[in-house]
């Protein structure tokens, strides 16, 4: 009896202390971040580019192919700028991958350092949470701001 009484006051101190070491959670605007991540910005900003210059010579093939003025010319035309285009579009697929993945890997090392500054337990996304949780929206975009 001594030892279950002993073993249920050792089970709620370890409840106890649990709870008090608990950091809680903490949740970031993952859009906001963006909105007012520079580094954000200038990557959608060359991603935009690459793919107005897509859509550029998807123009200029276009008025060439006008011009052709026979069938067989406009067939191999047309093979041709297929296979660029092709190209051209695995090409900036690549680097729209490659660009947001650094993004995100930034905001997500700004979170982590920002959970362990906090003594956090883990970070959600403002759309998992419906109530309770601390925000820590601004303190990961001012941890992106000073780790330029």
């Amino acid at each position: 009896m001594k030892g279950l009484k002993l073993g249920l006051v050792a089970l709620a101190v370890i409840a106890v202390t649990g709870i008090a070491n608990a950091g809680g959670v903490g949740y970031i605007d993952y859009a906001k971040v963006i909105d007012n991540y520079d580094y954000a910005k200038q990557v959608t900003k060359e991603v935009d580019a690459k793919g107005l210059e897509m859509q550029q010579f998807l123009v200029d093939k276009e008025k060439e192919y006008k011009s052709l003025d026979t069938p067989l010319k406009k067939q191999t035309f047309e093979d041709r700028v297929s296979q660029e285009f092709k190209t051209k579009e695995s090409a900036y697929v690549a680097l729209r991958e490659k660009r947001e993945k650094e993004v995100y890997d930034k905001i997500q090392d700004a979170a982590k350092s920002v959970m362990v500054e906090q003594k956090l337990d883990a970070i959600m996304d403002v759309r998992g949470v419906f109530v309770g949780g601390v925000d820590i929206t601004q303190s990961v975009i001012n941890k992106l701001k000073t780790n330029k």
